[in-house]
C-alpha cells in the first residue's frame, strides 16, 4: 500500500484555475486589481446572496483588521473574542492597540458561549468600558448560535464581526455564513474549502462600507492625480493572479463542500461503534456545515492508554497528519494576561479533541489507511 503523506487539508484544484491565471498573464493584469479581482468579488456576492458586498483581500487576517477599523475599534478599546479559534482572529485586536477579552465555548457548536459572552459584556460595562465589537467564529465550518448571539449584540448595541474563515459554504436556516454579522470575514488560505493560494475577503452590508474597506486596503490613496494620503492605509488588496485561482475554485466550491461532508460521514461510520469517541456534528437541521475539518473528541482512558495524543501519534507513525483542536487564546503565552470569561469547555475540547484528514481530494485508498489506523488503535486496547 502507498505510504505517501496524507495531509489534514490540502489544496484541491478544479481544472479551470489555469485558464483565469493565463488570461491575467496574457493581458498583463498582474497587479492587485483587475478583471479577476472584480470577477471573484461578483462570484462571491452571487454565492452569498443577502445583498452581500465583497472586497477581495490578501488574507482573512487583513479582513479582520479592516473589519475592526470599520467598526470603530481604536487604541484602548475592548473587543470580545471567542477564545477557541486560530490566533488570526485575535491578533488584529492588538494591531489596533485594543484589549481582547476572551470568551469560552459552549458544548453544542464549540463556538462562543452566550452566557459567558453576556457576563463579559456586563463586567466590562460595570468597569466603565463598553466593548466595541464581538468576534464570533464558525469553528471548523459549524455555525455559532446565530440568533442568540445576535440578540445579545442587539441588546447591548455591540456589533458582531463574523469570522467565517472556515465556513464558506456553511449556512444557518438557509442563509450563508459570512452574511450574519455587521462585518463578515472569509479566508482562502491553502488549507481552506477553496483557495487563492493566500487571500481572503471582507463581506459588508453596503457598497459604501465595502468601498471604504477597499480604500483602506489600497493604502488609503485619496482621489487625486498625485499620491495623496489623508488616512493611514494598508497593502491588503488581492492580486489579479490569486483572484484568477479563486474564480476557478468558485466553480467547484459546492463540489468541495459535498466531498468534505462525505468525509464527515465516513468518520461517523468509522467511529459509530467506538463509545469513547464523539464526532463533531451540527446540533440540528437548522445548521448546515461544510465540515471544513472533521473533528472528534476522545474520552481518555489512562489504563488502556487511550487519549487524543496517543491516537495522533498512531496516525503520525502511519504518515497521516492529524492535529489537536485550536489551543484556546486565553491559554496562549502571548494572550494569557488578558481577561477570560467562562469555564473550561474550550480547554477540555483542546485537551481531548483531534482534527482528522478532511480534504476534498482524499482517495478511497487513503480512507482505507485512515480506517486501518483507527481500527488497529482501538482494537489493540
Amino acid at each position: 500500500m502507498n505510504n505517501s503523506k496524507i495531509w489534514l487539508s490540502s489544496p484541491h484544484m478544479g481544472g479551470s484555475e489555469q485558464k483565469f491565471v493565463n488570461e491575467a498573464f496574457d493581458t498583463n493584469w498582474v497587479a492587485p486589481l483587475g478583471p479577476n479581482v472584480n470577477g471573484l468579488e461578483k462570484d462571491l456576492e452571487n454565492y452569498l446572496g443577502n445583498e452581500a458586498h465583497v472586497g477581495a483581500l490578501s488574507s482573512g487576517t487583513a479582513a479582520i483588521h479592516l473589519g475592526l477599523i470599520l467598526l470603530g475599534v481604536q487604541a484602548g478599546d475592548t473587543v470580545l473574542c471567542q477564545s477557541m479559534t486560530f490566533s488570526a482572529s485575535a491578533n488584529p485586536i492588538l494591531y489596533l492597540g485594543a484589549t481582547p477579552f476572551f470568551v469560552d465555548s459552549e458544548k453544542q457548536t464549540w463556538n462562543i458561549c452566550p452566557v459567558a459572552l453576556e457576563e463579559a459584556i456586563v463586567d466590562s460595562i460595570a468597569k466603565g468600558k463598553k466593548p466595541k465589537a464581538i468576534i464570533a467564529v464558525h469553528l471548523y465550518g459549524v455555525p455559532y448560535q446565530i440568533e442568540t448571539i445576535q440578540s445579545i449584540s442587539t441588546k447591548y448595541n455591540i456589533p458582531v464581526l463574523e469570522d467565517s474563515a472556515e465556513a464558506l459554504g456553511s449556512s444557518y436556516k438557509g442563509q450563508q455564513c459570512g452574511t450574519f454579522g455587521d462585518i463578515g470575514v472569509l479566508s482562502f488560505n491553502g488549507n481552506k474549502i477553496i483557495t487563492t493560494s493566500g487571500g481572503g475577503a471582507i463581506v459588508t452590508k453596503s457598497k459604501e462600507i465595502k468601498d471604504r474597506a477597499v480604500f483602506f486596503a489600497t493604502q488609503s490613496r485619496d482621489n487625486a492625480p498625485h499620491y495623496q494620503h489623508s488616512e493611514i492605509g494598508y497593502n491588503y488588496r488581492m492580486s489579479n493572479i490569486c483572484a484568477g485561482i479563486g474564480r476557478g475554485q468558485m466553480e467547484v466550491l459546492d463540489d468541495h463542500v459535498g466531498l468534505r461532508r462525505k468525509m464527515h460521514d465516513f468518520y461517523v461510520e468509522l467511529f459509530k461503534d467506538i463509545d469513547t469517541v464523539t464526532v463533531f456534528t451540527v446540533p440540528n437541521d437548522d445548521y448546515f456545515s461544510n465540515y471544513w475539518l472533521s473533528a472528534i473528541v476522545i474520552e481518555p482512558n489512562a489504563e488502556l492508554g487511550i487519549d487524543r495524543e496517543a491516537l495522533r501519534l498512531a496516525f503520525e507513525a502511519a504518515n497521516i497528519e492529524s492535529r489537536p483542536l485550536w489551543k484556546p487564546m486565553h491559554l496562549q503565552p502571548v494572550f494569557e494576561s488578558y481577561p477570560y470569561y467562562g469555564n473550561k469547555v474550550a480547554e477540555s475540547l483542546f485537551e481531548n479533541g483531534l482534527c482528522l484528514p478532511s480534504g476534498s481530494n482524499l482517495t478511497d485508498e487513503e480512507r482505507e489507511r485512515i480506517a486501518e489506523v483507527v481500527k488497529s488503535f482501538f482494537c489493540a486496547k
